[in-house]
């Protein structure tokens, strides 16, 4: 039984390690932009109706949800104790904050469509989670599971990170 315990702490750390990992991505992605600056940088726009062009899948809508994801997976194991509403309002706040941040410091727009896209992708993040419990039928098995599916895409995005900087990708980072 103690050794199932510190297999489940090993587990637990592993997953807090790599959500830690997702945040600075995300910051990273978000906030610094891949440390790229864009043509919009420096303007302060703020958009405060969800979806006013009027086309619901865009590219841009598709890559938020896409990102919060994680976000939504981390959330549904490590705060599993919380409820449902107090993980949507933690994805909402987090949102928030980032939209608030990019127009703070003016390098991106304040847009309530990437309020509710984000949320929208943290929660499926979260309905993944339930999905792989009872595909398991045990936590610490999905756990793992996902420890594995992000230990895997962790690697890859810091690979991705080095190529880039390394300039060994067709991709220019400045």
């Amino acid at each position: 039984m103690k050794e199932q315990s510190k297999v489940d702490q090993v587990t637990h750390r592993l997953t807090t390690g790599l959500f830690i990992i997702y945040l600075i991505a995300l910051y990273w992605i978000l906030l610094l932009k891949f440390g790229v600056r864009f043509s919009y940088m420096g303007n302060r726009t703020a958009n405060l109706i969800p979806f006013s062009q009027q086309v619901f899948l865009t590219s841009e809508n598709i890559l938020n949800v896409i990102i919060f994801v994680p976000l939504g997976i981390y959330a549904g194991i490590l705060f599993e104790r919380w409820l449902f509403g107090k993980k949507l309002l933690f994805f909402f706040l987090l949102s928030l904050l980032v939209e608030a941040l990019q127009y703070i410091l003016r390098i991106g727009v304040f847009d309530v469509t990437d309020l509710v896209t984000n949320t929208v992708g943290a929660v499926i993040g979260l309905i993944i989670v339930k999905g792989l419990d009872k595909a398991f039928n045990d936590r610490a098995k999905s756990q793992k599971f996902i420890n594995l599916i992000a230990a895997t895409g962790t690697f890859v995005l810091i690979l991705l990170f080095v190529l880039l900087k390394m300039e060994l990708l067709p991709i220019k980072y400045q």
